[in-house]
């Protein structure tokens, strides 16, 4: 049933990276919850885990260079380095964004999606440490994350029809649409983490 024992660096790695991407979508949806002021603390705090990350991608890649044997397919240790990265990328760029464009108040939809991206990391996190346990519980998670970009893709999609039937300031209209797409997109990248993970697990059937 193993997939990837726990004593290989590229696990603790891996594990690392999702505990970062846990904690920066914690950050952002308490932030946004709370408010500007809350939140632009929080963007700092997220902008210094997304650092943390950036290491951590190096580490994974300095590392993969040196390894002659791999506890997974070099590409796939690849691919799931870069998806992960880009989903913390894509939590520091939708508070940033948040922050940057002043945004009074904190939309429903921008909550929600911020609740999504939280529920996704959860489940992220839940998968990686699944996998030098139970295969079939990595695809459950894989296919929850699934379901939750789709359900973020529903939800940007009404928002995005409804500010233009109703939004009458075009320079509101622009910024509440890019944090839409920047919060949507990173449920793009947790779903490319969650796809790669159900082909570690085909092939390790």
């Amino acid at each position: 049933m193993k997939l990837l024992p726990r004593e290989e660096k590229f696990f603790a790695l891996f594990l690392k990276q999702v505990e970062n991407i846990s904690e920066a979508s914690r950050l952002m949806l308490e932030g946004a919850t709370a408010g500007n002021s809350q939140l632009a603390k929080a963007s700092e705090q997220i902008k210094a885990l997304e650092s943390k990350g950036d290491e951590i991608t190096h580490d994974i890649f300095t590392r993969l260079n040196q390894t002659f044997i791999t506890p997974l397919d070099p590409e796939d240790i690849q691919a799931l380095s870069v998806s992960l990265d880009n989903v913390l990328d894509g939590i520091e760029d939708a508070a940033h964004r948040m922050v940057a464009y002043q945004l009074e108040p904190i939309t429903p939809t921008m909550l929600e999606l911020c609740q999504i991206v939280k529920l996704c990391s959860i489940s992220l996190h839940k998968a990686f440490e699944m996998l030098d346990k139970r295969k079939d519980q990595v695809m459950e998670h894989c296919i929850e994350i699934n379901r939750l970009e789709n359900e973020a893709d529903r939800l940007v999609r009404k928002a995005v029809a409804d500010l233009f039937m109703n939004e009458k300031d075009p320079i509101t209209l622009i910024k509440l649409k890019a944090v839409y797409d920047f919060l949507e997109a990173t449920t793009d990248y947790c779903e490319d983490v969650a796809d790669t993970l159900q082909t570690v697990v085909v092939k390790h059937s």
